[in-house]
């Protein structure tokens, strides 16, 4: 079935509809990787965007269950160049296309995935909608540029856990993990230094410490960190365990723990998201390569005179990539360290955070 991509400067393309036949609407955003999509299609951070594949040709090795980082599919929508119709891997249960359509995702096929990932780079991020064939294009249009991005919602409420979950670990440690949108991943990493305790995102921090926690891991997520229920809520309960316990956060997370610490993020233009993004360590100087998927950032110097230590830096835009503290025990990056596929250079961090909470 024929259908349409319609962005909210106007740009109207067709393509082809695999997965379910339905209209959608999003955020338009893309992703460089070459392979992950199944990970990028179950990532929460997704959680109402419409995500498109730089990459040409998306399905060749179908869908492995072991490979997902959620129970279910994030994104509201798939755009692609090319959907492989037959993949071919061992580990595959079954094709994209099947994929989709078992949790109820329209993917669109037969774009020009280039010119609209260089549209979206000159422009910045667009909302945009799947319009069926034969549906008024303007009609659709005008209700696109009506309606608000998807993160003046509370997203995090809609991808994190409902109530408390206990996952056993091999190491000593006891970790509780604020669930903004975790990738499944992180768990498993965590896992390796000692337990999880895995709690809501607007869990309090009196609730937090009665779990007697080693130290606390604010994971990815979605949407706007300084959105006015994460501020009354996951943002409150950061800042009521600083100082008395070791705190990390990721991508989401990092956003904040920096403003918990008194700091401001602002919305990138078209975000970071691809698993070749240069990130250098200010403390020892090395680059590594990371995988991200994150729309906001911290404002470098919003942290000014807050105690924050700007520890990494993105060598494509010197955008903030991590932050530690002079005299509490919190540090954060923007990146994944726990990404797969993707560079595995960076699980250093779960290292030395767990040594961190083996000091308290």
């Amino acid at each position: 079935m024929r259908g349409s991509l319609v962005l909210e400067d106007g740009t109207i393309v067709q393509g082809i509809f695999f997965g379910e036949n339905k209209p959608v609407f999003g955020e338009l955003v893309f992703n460089t990787n070459m392979t992950g999509y199944c990970e990028a299609l179950t990532d929460p951070s997704y959680r109402g965007q419409i995500l498109m594949m730089t990459y040409p040709l998306i399905g060749n090795y179908g869908v492995d269950p072991a490979t997902l980082e959620s129970k279910e599919i994030q994104v509201r929508g798939f755009v692609v160049r090319e959907a492989c119709r037959i993949p071919s891997h061992p580990n595959s249960k079954m094709g994209l296309g099947d994929f989709l359509k078992k949790y109820s995702i329209p993917g669109i096929s037969g774009v020009d995935t280039r010119q609209l990932t260089i549209k979206t780079r000159e422009r910045g991020t667009m909302k945009a909608a799947f319009g069926m064939d034969g549906e008024d294009p303007d009609s659709l249009l005008k209700k696109v540029k009506e309606t608000p991005f998807p993160d003046t919602g509370n997203l995090v409420a809609e991808v994190s856990c409902k109530r408390q979950i206990a996952h056993k670990g091999k190491g000593p440690h006891k970790f509780v993990l604020i669930d903004c949108g975790v990738k499944a991943n992180i768990i498993r990493e965590a896992l390796n230094f000692g337990s999880v305790v895995q709690v809501p995102f607007d869990t309090s921090s009196d609730d937090v410490l009665k779990n007697l926690p080693d130290a606390v891991i604010v994971s990815n997520g979605p949407g706007n960190p300084a959105h006015p229920e994460i501020l009354a809520t996951t943002v409150k309960t950061i800042k009521e365990l600083l100082n008395r316990v070791p705190v990390t956060g990721i991508c989401l997370g990092h956003q904040m723990i920096g403003l918990a610490l008194g700091g401001k993020t602002f919305k990138l233009k078209f975000g970071h998201r691809g698993g070749n993004q240069p990130v250098k360590d200010l403390r020892t100087g090395r680059v590594h390569i990371t995988s991200q998927n994150h729309g906001f950032a911290v404002d470098a110097k919003s942290l000014e005179g807050t105690g924050a230590v700007v520890t990494h830096l993105n060598l494509n835009d010197n955008t903030v990539e991590g932050i530690s503290h002079e005299e509490m025990a919190v540090f954060s990056v923007q990146y994944h360290p726990e990404a797969s596929p993707g560079p595995l250079d960076n699980k250093y961090i779960f290292a030395e955070f767990a040594r961190l909470a083996g000091r308290r």
